[in-house]
């Protein structure tokens, strides 16, 4: 059966009208809804980039490892987080945001021997869902199978968008798309599980899923939050000229990860005061690449440890790489003195490694000095925690 596409345009133009944008992966099949979706106007306010790995080893390079199958549901899922992450790094607003993967085998040139079949999944902040149809072989030539997987993409970005998806698929009544669902209550959840790479939780309580931020961070354990860290906050506040926001990770370079009931512990104390951003990175070139532009608050005590190779496998040439790439990020430092022994040390008692001093502001004593610390303030509770 020959098939001419028809352009669903009262669909696309309904994803167009939404707030949701796009980075649209295909491989296989699904070039019509590349078509589709330029083809009407407003692609701009959806289509982010798209991309089409068609190549082996381009697929490999996109996801960042080879799949055991090239077409299946877990390489579309693994193909829509990649085209996710890509998204988060090309929108410029805070828009949400979707990674939409379709890999599939459908008729071509010669005879295949296996299933013809399409696998599309949809990568967002709140979930995961995957569209999965076995074509009834023969029955279509190759623009009637790209025709229907392409429909299928429609399909998971109008789903993502909150768009009615009213495309007739013209299945024959031996076929059935197979769907599935991971949707997770809210973004402290998703992170939790690595599904997302971080979260704001607003002073309000309202969260967003892997949501950008630029500012100032004062990262911590917040085990508990005490006035020293309220009035570093203030201080840096004034300082910056910017918001700042605290962060938690709920992973430990040297201690086991947080609990979720430990997580949502240490945010409610945050409740009313100000926003903290939850991320699943306990060191800083790390975080550098989640949160880029923004200036860390940390104490001279966590200055000396970014310093030292011990903590980067006892190389130095791994910490200087380190320093650079949060520098690439465009990532500075401004640091609080702290007391050490009888001593108050400062930014200017310890050696900053050369061509890099311009990454680091010391705040002067006279601006800021707490010697509160969250150990001492736990084992006055009688917590070990």
């Amino acid at each position: 059966m020959t098939t001419k596409h028809e352009t669903p345009t009262p669909l696309v133009q309904r994803i167009h009208d939404s707030d949701t944008m796009a980075v649209v992966s295909v491989a296989g099949a699904g070039t019509a809804a590349v078509t589709w979706l330029l083809g009407v106007a407003g692609a701009s306010r959806t289509v982010l980039e798209i991309l089409i790995p068609y190549a082996s080893t381009s697929l490999i390079d996109f996801v960042g490892s080879e799949p055991s199958q090239f077409v299946s549901e877990e390489t579309a899922a693994a193909m829509a987080k990649a085209a996710y992450r890509r998204a988060l790094q090309l929108r410029e607003t805070t828009a949400p945001v979707v990674g939409i993967a379709c890999t599939a085998t459908i008729a071509t040139d010669r005879t295949k021997r296996g299933d013809h079949r399409c696998h599309i999944a949809a990568w967002s902040g709140s979930g995961l869902s995957t569209y999965n149809l076995t074509f009834v072989k023969g029955l279509r030539d190759r623009a009637g199978e790209d025709e229907i997987a392409s429909k299928l993409v429609l399909r998971a970005i109008a789903e993502c968008a909150k768009v009615k998806f009213d495309s007739d698929l013209r299945l024959d009544s031996s076929e059935c798309v197979q769907t599935g669902t991971m949707h997770y209550t809210d973004p402290i959840e998703a992170l939790m599980t690595g599904h997302i790479e971080k979260a704001v939780v607003e002073s309000g309580g309202s969260m967003r899923a892997d949501s950008p931020f630029i500012g100032g961070i004062l990262s911590g354990s917040f085990n508990p939050l005490h006035d020293g860290h309220e009035a570093l906050i203030d201080t840096a506040t004034r300082i910056l000229g910017e918001p700042v926001a605290f962060e938690l990770s709920v992973a430990n370079a040297d201690k086991p990860p947080l609990q979720e009931d430990e997580v949502r512990r240490r945010v409610a104390q945050f409740a009313g005061k100000t926003d903290i951003v939850l991320t699943r990175v306990p060191v800083f070139y790390k975080k550098a690449d989640l949160l880029p532009g923004c200036t860390f608050i940390i104490g001279v005590d966590t200055a000396v440890r970014l310093f030292d190779p011990r903590y980067y496998d006892d190389s130095k040439s791994r910490m200087l790489l380190a320093l650079e790439q949060m520098r690439q990020q465009d990532c500075r430092f401004l640091v609080a003195g702290r007391m050490d022994g009888d001593t108050f040390q400062t930014l200017s008692d310890i050696r900053i490694p050369d061509g890099f001093h311009s990454m680091f502001t010391a705040i002067p004593e006279s601006a800021f000095r707490s010697d509160l610390s969250s150990t001492l303030i736990r084992q006055g509770r009688g917590n070990s925690k």
